[in-house]
C-alpha cells in the first residue's frame, strides 16, 4: 500500500488539464509612483487602484479581452519611481505565479535586457515583447506589428503586447492562436504575403488581415535556431504551452506528494511511474497528447547505470532489471517520451475536376 495520494493527485491533475489550460494568468508591469502588486479578477477590480492612469486602464482592459475565454486573472506590478530599470519588478515577478507577461510601457532600450532575464528565468512562463530582435527562445513572443488602430484607441507595438498576452492566456490548450480574430482592430501597418512569410520565419508574431478582419498570422514564438534537442515544435506557442504545463504539473505534484515522503525503494519508484503514466494517459483522453504515439515514462536505465558507477557499484555484470532495482540512495532517474498534438494550421486540398 504505497503512494495512493500520488496516484490520485496525478489523475486529478490530468483530468483538469483542459480546464486549467483554458485560462492562464497575465502579469503586466506598469510605471507608477510607488511599487505595488495587485491581483485583478476582472476589469472592475482596477477601479480601486489610485495610481493607475487612464491609458494603463486600457492596457488592463486589453489583457482581459482574452480569446476563447478571458485570462484567469491579471497581476499588476508597478515598478515604482525608484525603479529606473526593471530589476525590482523582476524580483517581484520571480516570486509570483503567472503564464504570460507584458510590459506595455517598455522602452526599446530595455527590451534586450528583458530578453536576457526571461531566457534565464527558471519558470515555465513567457513574455510578449515588442521588436525583440535579439530573442531566440520559446519563452519570448516577439510581437512586431506597428500602428495598431482599434475601437478603443490607437496603440504602439509595445502597448498592444498586453492584448497579445491576454489572448495567448485565453487560448485553450487544445487549439492554437493562429488566425485568432482581433475584432476590435480597425487597421494596422499591413505587410505583403512575402513580408509576412519572412517575418514568421524569423520568429515574429504579427497581425494579418483577411479582407474582413484582423487575425494572428501564426502562433509562433521567437525561437528560430533549432538543435538536435530542440526542433521545429519549439517554435509553436501551443506546443510550448503544453510542454510547460506538463513539466509544471509533474514537478509540482512530485514536490507536494512524493519528495521526502516515501522511501526510495524500487516498488515506490514503480508506483510513481504508474502515477505519472496515468497522468499522461489522461492527457491523451483530453486531446493534448497524440493517441497514436506511445506516450510513456520509465526508469532511465543508462542514467541509473552511470550513477551507480559514480558511487562505486560494479555494474559490469548487472542485468537491466538489476540496474532498475538497484539502490540509488536519494536519486530517482526517469525518462519519458511524449508527442503533443498540434492544431490544424496548414490544409492542402487537391481537387480533380472530372
Amino acid at each position: 500500500m504505497s503512494l495512493p495520494n500520488v496516484m490520485i493527485n496525478f489523475k486529478q491533475t490530468g483530468a483538469t488539464a483542459i480546464q486549467r489550460g483554458e485560462r492562464g494568468i497575465v502579469a503586466l508591469v506598469l510605471n507608477g509612483e510607488k511599487q505595488e502588486v495587485h491581483e485583478l479578477n476582472n476589469i472592475k477590480d482596477a477601479a480601486g487602484i489610485d495610481q493607475l492612469t487612464d491609458k494603463q486602464k486600457e492596457y488592463i482592459q486589453l489583457a482581459f479581452m482574452g480569446y476563447i475565454k478571458p485570462p484567469k486573472k491579471v497581476i499588476i506590478v508597478f515598478r515604482g519611481s525608484e525603479g529606473e530599470d526593471y530589476n525590482q519588478a523582476q524580483e517581484v515577478l520571480e516570486s509570483l505565479k503567472w503564464d504570460y507577461l507584458a510590459i506595455p510601457e517598455i522602452e526599446s532600450g530595455d527590451v534586450a535586457s528583458m530578453v536576457v532575464w526571461m531566457t534565464g528565468l527558471n519558470k515555465k512562463c513567457k513574455v510578449v515583447l515588442p521588436n525583440a530582435t535579439t530573442a531566440d527562445t520559446e519563452k519570448v513572443i516577439n510581437f512586431t506589428t506597428t500602428n495598431i488602430k482599434t475601437t478603443l484607441g490607437d496603440y504602439t507595438t509595445s502597448e498592444y503586447t498586453s492584448r497579445i498576452a491576454g489572448l495567448l492566456a485565453g487560448t485553450p490548450m487544445t487549439i492554437s492562436a493562429t488566425f485568432a480574430p482581433l475584432k476590435e482592430v480597425i487597421g494596422f501597418d499591413q505587410l505583403t504575403k512575402e513580408q509576412m512569410d519572412e517575418a514568421i520565419s524569423k520568429g515574429q508574431l504579427i497581425l494579418y488581415h483577411d479582407g474582413e478582419k484582423a487575425k494572428i498570422a501564426r502562433g509562433v514564438n521567437s525561437f528560430t535556431t533549432t538543435t538536435q534537442d530542440k526542433g521545429e515544435s519549439f517554435k509553436k506557442i501551443k506546443i510550448v504551452d503544453a510542454m510547460h504545463m506538463i513539466e509544471d504539473d509533474i514537478k509540482t505534484t512530485c514536490e507536494d506528494s512524493y519528495i521526502g515522503k516515501y522511501s526510495n525503494s524500487y516498488d515506490n519508484k514503480c508506483v510513481l511511474i504508474t502515477a505519472i503514466q496515468a497522468y499522461l494517459d489522461q492527457l491523451v483522453l483530453e486531446g493534448i497528447l497524440d493517441p497514436v504515439f506511445k506516450n510513456v515514462v520509465e526508469i532511465d536505465v543508462e542514467q541509473q547505470r552511470n550513477y551507480l558507477k559514480s558511487i562505486g557499484v560494479d555494474v559490469e555484470n548487472m542485468k537491466e532489471l538489476d540496474i532498475k532495482k538497484a539502490n540509488t540512495r536519494d536519486k530517482v532517474f526517469l525518462k519519458s517520451q511524449i508527442k503533443i498534438l498540434d492544431a490544424i494550421e496548414d490544409i492542402v486540398l487537391n481537387v480533380d475536376i472530372g
